[in-house]
């Protein structure tokens, strides 16, 4: 369990958090979201114990990071955007490198088990110099992971990679939370990416909390007007239903302006009662749609 509670962070004239908080349980992956300069980078160098806090606590598993930083840096593994790798040793011998420097025991066993992991075993003996950017975040991710942590702290990963790079880092995620157990916090600027992998989501704007929640409980909190995209087989005049205007896209779908989501079981009952539904979906639920719509309604905050 890690509890941040009442955290705030004051930089000189600059005010970088004010009074965060939330909690996130074993086992979870939550993504924190929010803009550049939100507070993202700022709030997990707190809660890894790099950087004090001005006001608030955070505690991992019981722990304060900043007085007792050791333990707590033993637990937890942080992947930033500036990996750490040396280019001119191979994966393998990076490593053995920091596995050395750390004093894992039987570093052998534990580097062979985080390449297969995370699927290095092509690229580990090249110079991490030829690497591409997905390949030394993945590799980065290993080095992170030499110490078994815990917890695991993920600061931008997807910054800077192709579209098959993203999906590797999020296949890597899940896989990590599922394999190695870890509870994950990942922050991103770019909600869309997140969807896949997170079960939970902090939002952040001007260092400050807007908006916390699963998937279903932000889209339900703000999406009041729901579409609804229809595929059925039914009779002359199936568009023209009692209340409701729907866009005609072919003889077969069409899209409904729903006033909120309490119209959904009466829009598709008053369709089944007259033939054959086959499909029905939300189209303007996607989350980054949502993450515009915190960002405005919290934008004077």
């Amino acid at each position: 369990m890690i509890n941040v509670r009442n955290i705030s962070k004051q930089f000189k004239d600059h005010q970088a958090l004010n009074d965060v908080s939330f909690t996130l349980t074993e086992g979870s992956i939550t993504g924190l979201i929010g803009p550049n300069g939100s507070g993202k980078t700022t709030l997990i160098r707190i809660m890894n114990g790099v950087l004090g806090a001005s006001g608030g606590q955070v505690r991992i598993h019981g722990l304060d990071p900043f007085v007792e930083t050791e333990k707590v840096l033993a637990m937890c593994g942080t992947l930033t955007e500036q990996s750490g790798l040396y280019d001119n040793m191979s994966g393998r011998d990076n490593l053995a490198f920091f596995a050395d420097a750390f004093g894992i025991p039987q570093r052998d066993g534990r580097i062979n088990e985080l390449v297969d992991l995370l699927e290095l075993q092509d690229y580990q003996h090249r110079k991490v110099g030829t690497y591409s950017t997905g390949m030394k975040k993945r590799l980065g991710l290993a080095r992170v992971l030499l110490h078994r942590p815990s917890v695991l702290f993920l600061d931008e990963p997807t910054n800077g990679l192709d579209p098959d790079g993203i999906q590797m880092v999020l296949r890597m995620i899940r896989r990590l939370n599922k394999e190695e157990h870890l509870t994950i916090l990942v922050s991103s600027h770019v909600l869309s990416q997140l969807s896949a992998v997170c079960d939970h989501y902090v939002f952040m704007q001007n260092g400050c909390k807007v908006e916390e929640g699963t998937e279903h409980e932000i889209i339900s909190r703000y999406q009041t007007a729901p579409q609804i995209e229809v595929e059925a087989v039914l009779p002359e005049g199936w568009n023209r239903v009692e209340g409701y205007s729907p866009e005609v896209i072919s003889a077969q779908r069409a899209v409904f302006q729903l006033q909120s989501r309490e119209d959904i079981p009466t829009l598709l009952r008053q369709l089944t009662a007259h033939g054959e539904v086959y499909q029905a979906r939300i189209v303007n639920s996607d989350l980054e749609r949502i993450y515009f719509a915190i960002r405005e309604a919290h934008h004077h905050e």
